[in-house]
């Protein structure tokens, strides 16, 4: 079920920033949009969310999805439509998955109850930090004070 949640809430939010790049501003047809958008969310699901994400960090699994969504925007995009300039729509599109995807796997790790190996050491990591405080330095009794010397 948690799954089913995350890969929703990709697949809306992927067709949302595509459809305004890729529709609204460069005139791509709907079903263009909308076959570009399940290809890269199942694509972008699998290895990016379930495979890179566990075993890293956010930005390591944002700048692997950056160059996913640049090659799956290019080969589908050169083979669907006909544009001119198909690096800078290519880039803006995967500028823009890139961008949502940063705010978007936070809510992925929150929803995997599975602690993975990057969690634990973080965790770990943090669980043995040692408070610094007077309680664990040796008192050393001062020379100039009065009640040392009577």
């Amino acid at each position: 079920m948690r799954h089913l949640l995350a890969f929703s809430v990709k697949l809306f939010s992927t067709f949302i920033v595509l459809g305004f790049i890729l529709g609204l501003i460069y005139n791509f047809g709907f079903a263009e949009v909308l076959l570009i958008t399940a290809v890269l969310s199942m694509l972008g699901y699998v290895v990016g969310d379930l495979f890179i994400l566990p075993k890293t960090n956010n930005m390591t699994a944002s700048a692997a999805d950056l160059g996913l969504a640049f090659l799956v925007i290019w080969f589908m995009g050169s083979n669907l439509a006909f544009i001119d300039n198909l690096f800078s729509v290519t880039l803006l599109g995967a500028i823009g998955i890139t961008v949502f995807e940063a705010l978007y796997h936070p809510f992925v790790r929150d929803t995997n109850p599975v602690e993975t190996g990057y969690q634990q050491r973080q965790r770990l990591r943090h669980d043995f930090l040692t408070e610094l405080s007077e309680e664990l330095r040796p008192v050393k009794p001062d020379v100039r004070s009065p009640k040392d010397h009577e």
